[in-house]
Formats: C-alpha cells, structure tokens, sequence
C-alpha cells in the first residue's frame, strides 16, 4: 500500500512539472511580438497575390513554390523598383497587365511583408526548455 502512495505521489509531481513545463514552453517569449498591419492597399494587393496563384512560383518565408525567389524582403531589396518585374515578366515569370493600381496594392503587400521579419534568419538560439529564440538580424 505503501508503495501505491508512493507511486502516486511521483506520477502527481510528474503530471505538475508536465503542466509548468508546458505553460511554459507556450506562453514565454510572446510578449515582445511586433506584429505589423496591414493597410488597405496592402490587403488588396495580398488578394491580388491571392488570385493570380503567386505562391505556386514564389515563397514568403520559405513556404511556397520554388521556382520563383523568396520575396519576403524583395521589397527592402529593391524598393519601387519591384513594379518594373510585375508587368514585364522576368526568366519564367508571366507577363501580368497590372494597373497601376493594382501594382501599387502589390508593392504594399511586400512592404508589409518586409515589415513583418526578415528571411531567412538563422541567428537562431535553442533555450533549454526547448524554445528557440530569434534574434533579429539586420537586413
């Protein structure tokens, strides 16, 4: 009997330290979180990349397809300079016929994007609670 109570009270430190742990592990480190907005324009433009199937080709934040770059920061790369491949194609990118506004809307959506984060980021740290925190690497 002696033993049950024993095996009991481990299993109930357990299941406590399984609970902190976890509290933990999925509650630290949000508090700092700069979490960027999108403007009017920027929604659009996020709704034209949408509709014409842009993550086929193309990837923001490592997630889509591979045969375009990585345009998460293609805006700190290039700036305005973005509209120009819009319309004009470039390699195996189709040739789009985007308004100005339309092209406008796009160019917001990839400030925002910039905005966001940064990509890829591999200044990374492993906490040992299994966390990983990203320190922020400068463009």
């Amino acid at each position: 009997m002696n033993e049950q109570k024993q095996n009991l009270s481990v299993f109930i430190i357990l299941i406590l330290l399984f609970t902190v742990h976890t509290y933990t592990v999925y509650t630290s480190g949000t508090e700092n979180i700069n979490s960027t907005r999108m403007n009017t324009s920027a929604i659009k433009g996020k709704a034209l990349w949408q509709k014409n199937n842009c993550t086929s080709c193309h990837q923001i934040y490592g997630l889509g397809g591979y045969l375009g770059p990585d345009l998460t920061n293609v805006y700190s790369r290039y700036g305005d300079g973005v509209k120009s491949f819009l319309n004009a194609g470039i390699e195996s990118m189709p040739v789009y016929s985007f308004s100005d506004k339309e092209q406008q809307d796009l160019l917001e959506f990839f400030k925002s994007l910039n905005e966001s984060g940064f990509y890829p980021n591999k200044d990374v740290e492993k906490t040992w609670y299994g966390n990983i925190k990203i320190r922020d690497k400068t463009r």
